[in-house]
């Protein structure tokens, strides 16, 4: 760590919550709130800290403004009739229809007339889990031959901050969140968690398994990370 100018401390940009343990580095965490956590070492002098985050000022400000803009966003999601929902990549409608099911018409999302807002979420999410379930279902069947392995089974879960998960039983597990995603995401996914059953870690040999897959697995996770962007200022619970 490079030492700050000796200068007199400074009022810090930010009023923090400062949170000591053994680590050996200062480190500025913002929180899902919108608040500035101070992560620092055990003994490290409070006037150091402060001018540290004094220092930070202008980065502070721009990481608390694209919280508080996500935070905002998020409290303000809601569906309605008509608005566009992400399947595969590509968007459709939710319309009303004429019964009480609800379900994927190859269109649009099909809810039961006169829901209130919430309830048109559950009703979409539903329809998530059972696309999920059919679209991984085929997909595992495509890519477990071409890598010769052989998945306990898989279960679709509401995961928010993983896509996809592999157990040490070979039992694989995929969000529904993921069906928002474009083909070649979901593919990319799946080949992640299958190549795990091989290597279950994320060591070079794991990574050579993936790109001898899809040799443009890169791209594809780039975009999985845009997605988690967007989904970050959406409230799908």
């Amino acid at each position: 760590m490079h030492p700050i100018s000796g200068q007199a401390a400074a009022a810090p940009a930010e009023p923090y919550r400062l949170v000591r343990s053994k680590r050996k580095t200062l480190a500025i965490h913002i929180t899902k709130e919108a608040t500035v956590e101070v992560r620092a070492p055990l003994h490290m002098s409070k006037q150091y800290i402060d001018r540290f985050v004094a220092a930070k000022k202008n980065w502070i400000e721009s990481r608390v403004a694209k919280r508080e803009r996500l935070r905002d966003e998020k409290a303000a999601f809601l569906l309605r009739y008509g608005d566009p929902v992400w399947l595969c990549g590509k968007p459709y409608p939710i319309v009303a229809g004429e019964g009480k099911n609800s379900g994927f018409d190859g269109s649009s999302f099909v809810l039961p007339p006169g829901l209130p807002a919430d309830r048109i979420k559950a009703a979409v999410v539903g329809i998530y889990r059972l696309t999920a379930k059919r679209i991984i279902e085929a997909k595992l069947a495509i890519y477990t031959e071409r890598m010769n392995v052989s998945p306990a089974g898989f279960h679709i879960t509401g995961a928010k901050t993983r896509w996809g998960s592999c157990s040490g039983k070979k039992s694989l597990n995929f969000s529904w969140r993921l069906m928002m995603a474009e083909e070649e995401v979901i593919d990319y996914v799946v080949v992640h968690e299958l190549a795990h059953i091989l290597e279950l870690n994320h060591s070079p040999r794991f990574w050579a398994q993936v790109e001898r897959m899809m040799p443009d697995y890169r791209a594809r996770k780039a975009k999985l990370k845009q997605l988690q962007e967007t989904l970050a200022a959406q409230d799908w619970d």
